[in-house]
């Protein structure tokens, strides 16, 4: 990773993985069937749906476009670095980036944060940062303006929608927003 460029901290679920979309493949989506770590530990391995595994929909130009935006990429899923070896290759991006290692899955916040943001800040580690999840809400977007030292963008994305058009500009111009002296 280099420091002079913002990260962009990406959930697959939601954003990349649009799974509330009924028409995600009228939009150039493809389906896959994967079996993450954390999907499985909440089915028995002799169930169904285990044998099946999760259908995940992704979109083979998002890898190139997420890329060419001047952000530093990571994941900050629960995939882990299962996104690496089942998501990467799907959609072009390389099979090493980093990602947040969560000290612990879905825990409840006293603050009505989302479980990732206070580990996400501390990986993050006071660099600008653009975060595009499905989960993100207001008291998320308060608590990182009050605790985070750098610009931050919370991009909530919606899981019947995925990232759009829109989004990929928001963080472009986001990113060249703060490379310019924004906030």
């Amino acid at each position: 990773m280099t420091t002079d460029r913002p990260l962009l901290l990406l959930d697959v679920d939601g954003p990349l993985n649009p799974f509330r979309s009924r028409l995600a493949g009228l939009r150039g989506y493809t389906s896959h069937r994967m079996r993450p770590a954390v999907w499985m530990s909440y089915r028995s391995p002799d169930s169904r749906s285990a044998r099946r595994g999760l259908k995940v929909r992704l979109h083979p130009s998002h890898g190139a476009r997420l890329l060419d935006l001047p952000f530093d990429l990571a994941w900050a899923t629960t995939w882990m670095n299962e996104a690496n070896t089942m998501v990467a290759p799907h959609i072009g991006l390389p099979g090493d980036l980093p990602f947040i290692e969560w000290p612990e899955l879905f825990a409840r916040d006293p603050d009505g944060l989302s479980w990732k943001t206070r580990p996400l800040l501390a990986w993050a580690a006071g660099r600008p940062f653009a975060w595009v999840d499905d989960m993100i809400n207001a008291r998320d977007r308060a608590w990182v303006a009050a605790h985070h030292p750098a610009p931050a963008l919370l991009l909530r994305i919606h899981p019947r929608h995925g990232l759009r058009d829109r989004d990929f500009t928001a963080l472009g111009s986001w990113a060249d927003g703060i490379s310019t002296g924004g906030r």
